[in-house]
């Protein structure tokens, strides 16, 4: 037993089957609201194609010159032919098994397109979540309470958070590309072509963490249980790492998983930036081209992301804060 629990534990503890049934319960209504969102989204992306102005196959082709071999392809498999409820539940069978049609500009399944380009878009995003982390951790830690590093750290991250990626990542390929030549200019080769994206995705973001992980760590360092620490003699450093830490980590935790999309969403521009492959070319090629099964494909597979790194948030939210477990249905 931590020693913190010690002071703040409650006067009655839940027994482990009861929490247990809690964790369960909760972590299923998680997913059954990822579920409807997919639905939802999968929904709009039908519905946005049928009621769009114009001609459905029109749309679907782009800017590909129309033959009636492609116009009666596309009616074949989207089913225009027939009643508008078979249509949409042939939809969403049709994306349940991945299946989200063919671009017809790229003449490829769409499907194939995602496959070869969401890795190098996961790699930028897992890398600038991490140096969001790392970033957020250290200043809070190291500033939290210190009053000349806390108004330093203020400035820097108010600074970072004010600063579009696009823009920060000119100043960090002018700086370290084409001035001090330590990194790639353009490209995916290497893991040292991954720096300098990371960093411009993933700083405006940890500055924003750090600034709320840094208030929460100081209500937690001013708690009751903290001044029973240092009254037993325990470190400063350990009182930090290892139990206000804990206690300061669930908010920071919840707004990380609301900034995935925003990682998600800046990956796009990025990617531009620095002439990296993944979805956000993808994207932008696809919509100057006006080809369109590649735009809601994508737009699907954004909300399955999100709501996968969500509903991940949400279950380590309960790991972190056991009390969290014991929360009475509402």
């Amino acid at each position: 037993m931590s020693l913190e629990s010690i002071v703040t534990r409650t006067p009655r503890a839940r027994r482990p089957s009861v929490w247990r049934s809690d964790l369960t319960r909760r972590i299923v209504s998680r997913l059954l609201g990822g579920v409807l969102v997919l639905w939802a989204a999968v929904s709009l992306a039908f519905l946005g194609v049928h009621l769009a102005p114009g001609d459905i196959v029109s749309l679907l082709i782009g800017e590909q010159l129309r033959t009636p071999a492609i116009e009666a392809a596309i009616r074949a498999e989207w089913g225009l032919n027939e009643p508008l409820w078979w249509q949409y539940l042939h939809y969403m069978w049709r994306v349940l098994h991945g299946d989200f049609g063919r671009s017809y500009m790229l003449n490829t399944e769409v499907s194939h397109l995602l496959a070869t380009q969401l890795w190098p878009t996961i790699k930028l995003t897992l890398a600038a979540l991490l140096v969001s982390i790392i970033f957020a951790l250290v200043i809070a830690v190291g500033t939290a309470h210190r009053r000349i590093g806390r108004r330093v750290a203020n400035s820097v991250e108010l600074l970072l958070a004010s600063t579009p990626s696009f823009w920060m990542g000119i100043v960090l390929l002018f700086i370290f590309s084409f001035t001090l030549r330590w990194f790639p200019v353009a490209g995916d080769r290497s893991l040292s072509s991954l720096v300098l994206p990371a960093l411009a995705l993933g700083l405006a973001q940890g500055a924003v963490i750090a600034q709320l992980l840094r208030r929460e760590l100081e209500r937690a360092l001013d708690a009751p249980f903290t001044l029973t620490l240092r009254a037993w003699g325990v470190g400063e450093t350990t009182i930090r790492l290892r139990h206000a830490l804990r206690h300061a980590a669930l908010p920071a935790v919840t707004l990380t998983g609301w900034l995935v999309g925003g990682l998600l969403s800046g990956a796009v521009i990025t990617e531009q930036v620095f002439g990296r492959p993944g979805l956000g070319k993808l994207t932008v090629d696809a919509v100057l081209a006006q080809d369109l099964p590649v735009v809601l494909a994508v737009a699907i597979l954004s909300a399955l992301i999100y709501v996968v790194m969500s509903t991940l948030v949400d279950i380590l939210s309960l790991w972190i804060d056991p009390r969290l477990r014991g929360e009475s249905k509402s």
